[in-house]
């Protein structure tokens, strides 16, 4: 690819100041670091807004962030904050919607002078501004089932993928039943796993200090790291782990209700902690000082396609990992503990307390196979590799 024509178009589900990071901000930055120009496009609004004080705060945070000018966030990477209304299943708002969204994107294009670039999108209802503009070529990196997620229409998201499929050359997955879901729509898929930043969490090794809201706290300890959302964590099963092992302490350290605002609360109970975010270079430091990784997914058609991106991070600090079995993790199932059941989960955690581990050499070498770096390589290549080959959509709606 010639030089000027390395420009991506990146159509995000999170807004980039958002402190959870997941693939869409670091897909951004490994491009950036690699020599391309990168316009990130803020959250369109999938789930219908409640009056939950969280959704409040952000109509309000994009009402000041709508500039009409991009602003550069980190080298090479500029930040789009569109208003669009987000009631995407209403035919006219929808075109509204899109004659907003085009004219936006064109004049930010203009702007930075990024001729033809790549669409690179993590949503599925840009099909229609994708046939329009220039572009050299459109990627669909599907990491969730969007249409499982709590407030999302499922019928709009099946149609606007399928809209998506006649204008995209290839769609990247992160589950193997992303991949069955999907083969059937779009020409070229690609699986690929959710990755780790493997230096990162390696420092568990170096033993870092023990963090300070952490010292009241007795071992042994279960460390759970993510959003914690109903739709994602089993709570009933948390708490009868508790109940079973009063003398094992759970650290919980996330937001409560992230993507599901009026969620309630992980179970209170004296061995049940509730720590709050933290600053993901930090997490590290709380693995460190804990004794299980843990996983205690909920069991529903939106966990089915997940491939939790902390089971990776989770080998790569070292620790245990006992998970509530998953599709995704299928394949892995020689490196972690699976269980069906609380009273499952509990036996695995006794038998890690009592000793039992996995092949640590096996779990090096595959965590060095999925990293941030090692994935973007695979990706790179295979997308320039489709983008090089004739295609019908693209000489049709370009």
């Amino acid at each position: 690819m010639k030089e000027t024509q390395k420009n991506i178009l990146l159509f995000s589900t999170a807004d980039w100041d958002n402190p959870f990071w997941t693939n869409k901000q670091h897909m951004a930055v490994l491009f950036a670091e690699h020599g391309y120009r990168v316009l990130y496009v803020d959250s369109l609004g999938l789930r219908k807004p409640s009056l939950h004080a969280r959704d409040m705060k952000r109509i309000f945070g994009r009402l000041k962030k709508a500039l009409p000018i991009p602003r550069r966030v980190r080298p090479n990477i500029w930040r789009v904050s569109p208003l669009v209304l987000p009631f995407h299943a209403h035919p006219r708002i929808k075109r509204l919607n899109d004659l907003l969204l085009r004219a936006v994107i064109r004049w930010q294009l203009l702007l930075l002078r990024m001729r033809r670039p790549i669409i690179l999108t993590y949503t599925p209802v840009v099909s229609g501004l994708c046939a329009t503009v220039k572009n050299s070529g459109v990627v669909y990196h599907c990491v969730d089932d969007l249409g499982a997620s709590p407030g999302i229409d499922v019928q709009l998201i099946r149609e606007e993928e399928k809209r998506l499929a006649a204008v995209t050359d290839c769609c990247f997955v992160t589950s193997r039943n992303l991949l069955h879901m999907l083969s059937p729509v779009f020409r070229h898929v690609e699986y690929d796993p959710n990755v780790c930043d493997i230096a990162l969490f390696q420092r568990v090794r170096q033993h870092p200090a023990e963090p300070v809201d952490l010292k009241s706290i007795p071992r042994p300890r279960l460390v759970f790291i993510g959003a914690l959302s109903q739709y994602k964590v089993d709570f009933g099963l948390i708490r009868r782990v508790a109940e079973l092992l009063p003398d094992v302490h759970w650290l919980l350290i996330g937001d409560v209700g992230e993507g599901q605002p009026g969620t309630q609360g992980p179970p209170v109970r004296g061995n049940i902690h509730l720590l709050g975010p933290r600053p993901y270079k930090e997490l590290p430091s709380y693995l460190a000082h804990g004794d299980v990784a843990v996983l205690p997914a909920a069991r529903n058609a939106y966990t089915a396609s997940m491939f939790p991106m902390k089971f990776f991070e989770y080998l790569a600090s070292g620790l245990p990992v006992v998970s509530t079995r998953l599709p995704a993790l299928e394949e892995f199932e020689s490196l972690y503990f699976p269980a069906e059941t609380a009273e499952e989960f509990a036996a695995q955690i006794r038998a890690v307390l009592a000793g039992a581990r996995k092949d640590a050499a096996a779990i090096e070498a595959v965590c060095r196979e999925h990293t941030w770096e090692a994935r973007f390589q695979r990706m790179e290549r295979r997308m320039l590799e489709m983008l090089s080959r004739p295609s019908q959509a693209r000489d049709t709606s370009r």
